[in-house]
């Protein structure tokens, strides 16, 4: 079996945060891989009651530059300076990121150095690829440079470890020949890729936060395992949403619905809705019944 992705709501509040939820920022674990979305303030105290390590991080990818997503970068890079972090940091981010980070830089005076690639991603598609999985975006609308992302594992052919231990044949440069689904031949015997090997279809996490609603959303999410996308507004309020540049809960549900994603789960929570959290999730169960809504430090594994 292939190894779990596992994220963990940091922080789902909307833009004013309460004593229940943080600021928005979201953490996403696979392999060796350890991907932060936005980091609203307050995400390093987040990290720690999470029990994470923030030098553990690999990629730090910002969907928009609106406060509630972004106050916490400083902070977080100067603990990672404190803390001895000895990769290299990736920042992948909407038009204008280059220009805010170094603007970051230049205000605060950081103690310790580390290296910094930033990326802006302007165009819709992968932006980072791996052997196993890799990254794409697509650019949404909320009245400033946003994107979405998509987190995706490809699919792959693996091998079954009893057929191969039955099958007498050893370890070694031939197994890699299987896994392309090529037959091989070892002492005069043929062994098929097919009867040795199973295929295990890939796994794609879409996150879409602040954006108002758009066609391209649907597409980019399209057969989504998990769809985690911004609720700030339930249905009453749909105008508003609209005026605002947000969705409404029953557009999120119609666009999981539509897009024939496996599970839905809101985040980005006004505070409006903190004492009656069933409005907006029968709101929208009532359109798309795989839906959830996750409370600060809630981790989710596909």
């Amino acid at each position: 079996m292939s190894n779990k992705i596992k994220i963990t709501f940091l922080g789902t509040s909307d833009a004013i945060p309460s004593a229940r939820r943080n600021h928005t920022s979201i953490f996403l674990n696979y392999d060796a891989e350890n991907i932060l979305v936005d980091c609203g303030e307050g995400t390093q105290r987040q990290i720690r009651k999470a029990e994470l390590n923030p030098c553990k991080l690999t990629k730090i990818l910002i969907t928009h530059w609106h406060g509630d997503h972004v106050l916490g970068i400083p902070g977080l890079l100067q603990t990672l300076a404190l803390s001895g972090y000895n990769k290299i940091l990736y920042i992948y981010g909407p038009r204008g990121t280059k220009k805010y980070i170094e603007e970051i830089m230049r205000i605060f005076k950081f103690v310790g150095k580390y290296e910094i690639k930033v990326e802006e991603i302007v165009s819709k598609g992968k932006f980072f690829e791996a052997e196993d999985f890799y990254l794409e975006a697509e650019q949404m609308e909320h009245g400033t440079p946003a994107n979405a992302y998509n987190f995706v594992i490809k699919d792959k052919i693996r091998i079954d470890k009893k057929k191969l231990e039955k099958s007498g044949l050893p370890l070694g440069p031939l197994i890699k020949n299987l896994k392309e689904g090529k037959d091989v031949v070892y002492q005069g015997k043929k062994y098929k890729s097919k009867e040795l090997t199973y295929f295990e279809e890939g796994k794609k996490i879409s996150i879409v936060l602040d954006t108002a609603m758009n066609p391209r959303i649907q597409e980019f999410t399209e057969n989504a395992d998990l769809f985690i996308c911004e609720s700030s507004f339930g249905t009453e309020l749909e105008k508003e949403a609209r005026e605002r540049m947000h969705m409404a809960v029953n557009q999120t549900a119609s666009i999981a619905k539509k897009a024939k994603v496996k599970k839905l789960i809101l985040t980005h929570i006004s505070s409006r809705y903190e004492k009656n959290l069933n409005q907006i999730l029968n709101e929208a169960k009532k359109i798309f019944k795989e839906s959830y809504l996750v409370r600060d430090l809630d981790v989710v594994e596909v």
